[in-house]
């Protein structure tokens, strides 16, 4: 623990800082931890890849606020959160747009925060994302609060009902979420080695490294006139294939493995599936493609909903039930996404869905007309009624035993 924490801690005061906090103190931590963090992790494209597939799909979803009814729910589109949630954040940013940002900082930080603005009803009116480098988390005694500094430098303490605060995975303190990049840097280092790797062989002309042997003792400066004439002569890509001249008994010697010795393309393609395996995203939702086809496609963007989205969903939903709620509006209203439609599969499996649903009698077709986004139909759930029962009994389709007798 640094002086200041001790002091801070000292008078009930305990200051955490943000993972990858403050720039100026973020550069320091690169020296000591490498030069990963959630910029150069966004270099490497399956990290990106996963971080916009959860993000844009997690935002893109509907998120309704609703309203209990006895057994039954209703949408409270008449509630002020309701707009919040589904349309518009704040006068700057649309729904979608404060949605994703938060949820990329919680994939890239670990945590993510938005400052909650309230009208003269006690009503979230606005929600406004603050940059984790700009946040630090402080406890006073038994509670949360946060130290936000704006870009002219002035400190602004929130408290914990102002702030919505949404973590990755909690660490040990209990207060800061812990993302997967700071969770499993050495993936992301490797990944981001191997990409350097074959840049600079490319750049090089894809010719590896090797040493010229000269027979004599050489001069310091004919050893840096020689580097730089054979690297304006042989290196880089619009070198490559020239015929290098060397000259009394120069000898050159590659000493570096070429790219199929090293099995770099196959490295590569594992980082991907170690990316993605570190996000619990399916490869095929980030484009890795060896191992999907049409026949589990459908299954893979089920289990990216049930296995990749859920955690991320229930978060939103539970943060905004404890901060943007009150106690007795938690008894009332509850946030919820809208994942059917990307659970409902083709056009076949849908098909068989509502019919069985219908049959069984657990959906109404205005339900299914609903969920397909058609126009309703009016009395299209209205049963039809019995037929009447006629005053003169219907003709058996056989002869009585009476007719018989007669005949």
């Amino acid at each position: 623990m640094s002086i200041i924490n001790r002091a801070l801690s000292a008078i009930g005061l305990e200051r955490r800082s943000v993972s990858g906090g403050d720039p100026y103190w973020s550069n320091f931590a690169s020296l000591r931890n490498g030069p990963v963090n959630d910029k150069t992790a966004q270099g490497v494209s399956a990290v990106y890849a996963c971080v916009q597939a959860i993000s844009e799909t997690t935002a893109s979803l509907p998120l309704i606020l609703f309203k209990r009814n006895g057994d039954d729910r209703e949408r409270a589109s008449d509630h002020p959160l309701y707009k919040v949630l589904h349309d518009q954040a704040n006068p700057e940013q649309t729904a979608l747009e404060f949605r994703e940002y938060m949820q990329a900082a919680v994939l890239l930080r670990g945590n993510a925060f938005a400052r909650i603005v309230r009208g003269w009803d006690g009503q979230v009116r606005e929600l406004w994302p603050l940059s984790p480098d700009r946040v630090s988390v402080l406890r006073v005694g038994d509670k949360l609060a946060y130290d936000y500094i704006d870009t002219k430098g002035i400190v602004h303490r929130l408290l914990a009902h102002e702030v919505l605060h949404l973590r990755h995975r909690l660490g040990d303190d209990g207060v800061l979420g812990i993302s997967p990049i700071a969770a499993a840097r050495s993936v992301v280092e490797l990944a981001i080695a191997e990409g350097e790797h074959g840049v600079n062989t490319f750049t090089n002309g894809a010719k590896l490294l090797g040493v010229l042997k000269f027979p004599g003792k050489l001069k310091p400066e004919q050893r840096t006139n020689i580097r730089e004439s054979w690297a304006s002569q042989h290196a880089g890509g619009s070198n490559a294939g020239r015929t290098a001249v060397l000259e009394e008994g120069v000898d050159f010697q590659a000493l570096s493995m070429t790219l199929e010795d090293a099995e770099w393309i196959a490295a590569r393609q594992f980082s991907v599936e170690e990316v993605a395996r570190l996000f619990r995203c399916p490869p095929t939702v980030i484009g890795d493609l060896r191992n999907g086809n049409y026949s589990n496609s459908v299954e893979m963007a089920r289990q990216f909903v049930t296995q990749t989205l859920r955690r991320h969903l229930v978060a939103w939903e539970q943060g905004i039930a404890a901060k943007c709620l009150t106690d007795a509006g938690r008894r009332m209203y509850f946030a919820e996404h809208q994942v059917e439609g990307l659970l409902r599969g083709d056009a076949t499996n849908r098909a068989a869905f509502y019919s069985s649903g219908i049959s069984d009698g657990w959906m109404l077709k205005s339900e299914a007309r609903k969920l397909e986004n058609l126009p309703a139909i009016e009395g299209l759930d209205d049963q039809p009624k019995a037929p009447a029962p006629s005053a003169t009994p219907a003709p058996l389709p056989y002869p009585s035993k009476q007719q018989e007798a007669t005949a």
